[in-house]
């Protein structure tokens, strides 16, 4: 148990080095740009835009690293009674029926692959949707985006709109770094610079110019996520629900995407304070397509089985009457080809539960000449 113990506080300590690094960059490129450039050389207004750069950039990372990752709550948890049930249970089969029954109050709507509900076994816990557990954390995040190094620390639902505001300022940093000591960086060939100042110019801008670069792809990279209301599992990963996988399930708009991560509020967007939309146990979803090949039939879900929320509600508000229509001409296009064959027989459509796989409604169609 010992050595575990320390194993752990070992790993610990080590996952600091990162965000070590990266302070001690930091300290230095503000002594090489203040101190060798700014007092000596460039003017005051590069001083003063240099550090509204550089204290929007702290900020963010210090947001990004220190805030806590959101958890599920207690209601996500298995009663004791059914824990207790559920770890004795040996069979898969009797596990899910436990799970089901939990479930079936609670605003899931994604899946496994295989169609099961969502449980960690570390955690004990239920999995909301867009809910990963990070093995870095040895914990279930709340719409998980990825473990990043560089911060030491999960990002997701509490931090998200942090780390995106640390990319976007440390690359204002970098830019503003590289294009306001090149000048300066031309001259160092001509030795034009006094020795105290060629080193810190060199390296402050290879180090900037660097830097620049990576961030600009990481960057631009996440805007594409948010634009598309993704995380970065779920764009390896297609999210999983009732009707099958769609990777635009929780896309609700490029405004409304937007909206999720950085809030209604837009003169709070370019502060590191949290603005998010939402909670990080639910998340408003378009209406998933079910398959063009065959006949469906619209279902009003239990509430009490199957609670909406309210941005779905309004989704299905919206589109009920489409849909309605739609299921119509399909229903009628299916009786009026098929009683057109003549042939003998009947025809089953099997139509499945929006809240229970496991449920399903059949509907049987028999010809006019059946001999039935």
């Amino acid at each position: 148990m010992a050595p575990t113990h320390v194993l752990r506080c070992c790993q610990r300590g080590l996952a600091w080095i990162p965000v070590i690094f990266i302070a001690l960059v930091v300290c230095w490129s503000y002594y090489a740009y203040v101190v060798e450039l700014c007092l000596c050389k460039l003017t005051f207004v590069y001083l003063i835009f240099f550090h509204v750069s550089f204290v929007m950039f702290v900020w963010s990372y210090w947001k990004t690293i220190f805030t806590k990752p959101a958890n599920p709550s207690k209601e996500f948890c298995l009663p004791k009674a059914e824990k207790e049930r559920y770890e004795k249970e040996e069979r898969p089969e009797s596990q899910q029926e436990i799970l089901w029954r939990a479930a079936s109050t609670l605003p899931l709507y994604t899946r496994t692959g295989a169609g099961a509900i969502r449980y960690c076994d570390r955690c004990q816990v239920i999995k909301p949707d867009r809910c990963h557990h990070c093995s870095a954390c040895d914990m279930c995040v709340l719409k998980m985006d990825h473990h990043c190094p560089w911060v030491n620390n999960c990002v997701g639902f509490s931090n998200y709109k942090f780390f995106i505001l640390f990319l976007a300022y440390s690359l204002v940093y970098c830019l503003f770094i590289a294009a306001t000591v090149l000048q300066y960086f031309i001259k160092f060939w001509t030795n034009e610079l006094n020795n105290s100042a060629k080193f810190h110019v060199l390296f402050l801008f290879f180090v900037a110019a660097m830097f620049c670069i990576s961030i600009l792809s990481l960057f631009s990279y996440h805007l594409w996520l948010v634009g598309k209301n993704r995380s970065t599992i779920e764009a390896f990963r297609a999210p999983v629900f009732r009707t099958g996988s769609d990777k635009n399930g929780f896309s609700l708009g490029f405004r409304k995407n937007i909206a999720q991560v950085f809030g209604d509020q837009k003169q709070y967007w370019l502060l590191p304070i949290f603005t998010s939309q939402g909670d990080g146990l639910t998340f408003p979803t378009r209406l998933v397509n079910a398959d063009a090949e065959q006949a469906t039939v619209t279902l009003q879900p239990d509430s009490n089985k199957c609670p909406l929320s309210e941005s779905q509600n309004r989704l299905l508000s919206n589109e009920q009457q489409a849909n309605n229509a739609e299921d119509h001409l399909a229903e009628n296009y299916v009786a009026e080809n098929f009683l057109k064959s003549g042939k003998q027989g009947t025809h089953q459509s099997t139509f499945f539960s929006p809240c229970d796989p496991d449920m399903r409604f059949s509907t049987v169609l028999i010809p006019k000449n059946s001999a039935d």
